[in-house]
């Protein structure tokens, strides 16, 4: 997209996480931090880059996983960037979930 970033990833629970737990507010300002950095030097800028807010949201089971992942496949549809989600190059999805696409 041309505007804004999708991800869904899981967090790793308190009994998966050896060491200090990472949370998701530390994991989104280590992206948005990175990819400002690499985005504001291929296009010789300076400064903020992304806007502060996020949107985060619970995912409580496989069904709304997968509503939630078509949704954002389909952003690039809808937004006249592609004609199939699978055409999106810039579109990364887990092969367990191929049947999405």
């Amino acid at each position: 997209m041309s505007n804004h970033v999708h991800t869904v990833f899981r967090l790793y629970g308190e009994e998966e996480v050896v060491g200090k737990p990472v949370y998701l507010e530390q994991i989104m300002h280590s992206i948005k931090l990175y990819s400002a950095s690499k985005c504001n030097q291929l296009l010789g800028l300076e400064g903020p880059f992304w806007q502060h807010e996020s949107y985060d949201r619970l995912v409580r089971n496989d069904d709304e996983l997968r509503r939630i992942m078509t949704y954002i496949l389909q952003n690039p549809v809808k937004a006249g960037l592609c004609k199939k989600m699978s055409d999106w190059k810039w579109s990364y999805i887990k092969t367990e979930y191929n049947d999405i696409m």
